[in-house]
């Protein structure tokens, strides 16, 4: 249901593999080992991985209540799916109101807020210029559209023409809007599941959906989770790692979905204010956040914005961000980058080298 091409899949992951599981097994005798519990999948045409440690036994359908958790959202906003209730809010004609499932709800009125907060750079309605620009369902060739056709479908979007009910949550739009949801729906997924596991007593976890993710507590080796956040090339490599206990982590990023037309690069991430992709060198953004759907919509707002508008505005609204950016100048070797990161981010980079050290 949800499109990942935006995201950068498996950007960041949990520091303890195979030796901290075979650890675990190696201690399986002790009476108060914690168990490790591990459960993944497919949904929104991608994989979701869930690491719980858990002091008391979990419930036996525990993959099954995740599962349910996660088709939940997936009605409430596939893009794919035709009787969604998303899609079918896209097919209601201007003007006519529906009344929103507490889901739909929650990820419009979040998306309202950072399309505000970041002047417009977030956008939901931004699909039919996805499409104009070829990264939609429909290839166009690598086709350059004209001013003309621009123009048109900058008229066709605007977050501003939805309308929210707050009284009776009832949902409308002023013109034929298109919602597509899928730079925000995955971290209200991780939520979701992440809330379903507090509800049930299980504090201690890593919740990850198609590269967003959201931990708690400690991992199996009783230290905070280690996320690692790579490089955004083929290679893949560390850039950098931080440690938490209770915050959500989104990265979006701008290297693997574009094309090239007579030697310039056109990206697969759109300014929705601007109707052009973006040009500037901001090649990597993570985000953390308490809420992983604030931590996503914040990503792909940040890669839209360009290095310096983002941290300006993390700045002032104490948001933590890391940005990784390509190298100015074009003698420096293919792939390196320059890490910029918010105020805000430091105390994560802090506690990281505490846990180094020890």
């Amino acid at each position: 249901m949800i499109s990942a091409s935006d995201k950068i899949t498996g950007l960041v992951r949990a520091s303890f593999l195979l030796s901290a599981l075979v650890a675990l097994l190696l201690t399986a005798g002790c009476d108060h080992a914690p168990e490790v519990v591990q459960i993944s999948g497919s949904k929104f045409g991608t994989s979701y991985n869930i690491t719980i440690v858990a002091d008391q036994p979990a419930p036996a359908d525990l993959a099954e209540q995740i599962d349910e958790v996660l088709d939940v959202v997936d009605l409430a906003m596939s893009t794919y799916k035709a009787e969604s209730e998303l899609s079918l809010f896209n097919r209601l004609p201007a003007g006519q109101e529906a009344r929103a499932s507490q889901e739909l709800w929650t990820v419009l009125h979040t998306s309202r807020q950072i399309w505000q907060q970041s002047a417009g750079a977030f956008d939901p309605s931004v699909g039919p210029l996805v499409d104009l620009w070829g990264f939609g369902p429909q290839m166009t060739d690598d086709r350059i559209p004209q001013d003309d056709e621009i123009t048109r479908a900058l008229a066709s979007i605007g977050y501003q023409h939805l309308i929210l009910n707050t009284d009776k949550q009832l949902i409308s739009k002023e013109m034929p809007l298109r919602l597509d949801l899928s730079a925000v729906a995955k971290g209200y997924a991780v939520d979701q599941v992440a809330d379903l596991l507090e509800m049930l007593a299980l504090p201690d976890y890593l919740v990850e959906v198609g590269g967003e993710m959201r931990v708690s507590g400690l991992n199996p080796k009783g230290q905070p989770w280690r996320i690692a956040i790579e490089t955004p090339d083929a290679l893949g490599q560390v850039d950098n790692i931080i440690a938490l206990t209770s915050a959500a982590v989104a990265t979006s990023g701008d290297y693997r979905n574009y094309f090239k037309k007579d030697g310039k690069r056109y990206s697969h991430s759109i300014d929705p204010r601007t109707g052009r992709p973006i040009e500037h060198r901001l090649a990597s953004v993570t985000v953390v956040a308490d809420r992983c759907i604030d931590a996503d919509a914040w990503a792909t707002a940040f890669l839209v914005m360009g290095d310096q508008a983002a941290l300006e505005i993390a700045n002032q609204q104490s948001i933590a961000v890391y940005m990784l950016v390509k190298a100015k100048s074009k003698a420096k070797a293919e792939g390196q980058f320059t890490a910029v990161y918010s105020d805000a981010f430091k105390q994560y980079l802090a506690a990281a080298a505490v846990i180094n050290e020890n």
